[in-house]
């Protein structure tokens, strides 16, 4: 994938990725910490990030292309190698997605009926999953801000000046 109306496709994909990873991360966060909120969102969670898992590798491809089509240089390499770590958290997001939206279904259809020990099991499951929700969620944030930023960085270096323009296009 290469352009897209004239410009290169990463420019306008990567929109996406940028969107999608945080609301995803956000959406599971709420859902795995609050059942009835995975409840209510039903099967949107896991569409959602599906979606998400799949916005990273057309993004990526379509970087690899323009990489291959600007100057090598530094930043652009070390943009390159941060994008490609963003797939397995995304990974992770779509899994713990598909977990939290099953359980929230089984939950669901089962109702409150379970033994004392069977809900302790459950409640500890529950917990874990939560926290590595958590974890998941916020390294997937924090993993696609360092790679928007080394991104601007590359795009940008070099690209504008410090002091602002005369205004050339305005009229007197």
């Amino acid at each position: 994938m290469g352009l897209i109306n004239g410009l290169p496709a990463h420019v306008l994909l990567v929109h996406f990725v940028v969107v999608l990873v945080p609301l995803t991360a956000l959406a599971l966060a709420v859902c795995a910490v609050r059942p009835s909120v995975a409840q209510r969102m039903g099967i949107v969670l896991p569409l959602l990030a599906l979606v998400t898992l799949v916005s990273v590798p057309l993004a990526t491809e379509a970087g690899e292309w323009l990489e291959e089509h600007v100057a090598d240089d530094a930043l652009v390499r070390r943009h390159a190698t941060l994008g490609d770590g963003l797939l397995p958290w995304v990974g992770g997001l779509f899994v713990l997605a598909v977990f939290v939206w099953w359980a929230a279904r089984r939950r669901e259809s089962t109702g409150s009926g379970a033994s004392r020990r069977s809900g302790r099991s459950a409640a500890a499951v529950r917990v874990a999953v939560a926290v590595l929700s958590l974890v998941v969620a916020v390294g997937a944030a924090v993993d696609v801000y360092r790679i928007g930023d080394s991104g601007a960085k590359a795009a940008w270096h070099d690209g504008f000046s410090k002091t602002a323009s005369d205004g050339d296009g305005d009229a007197d």
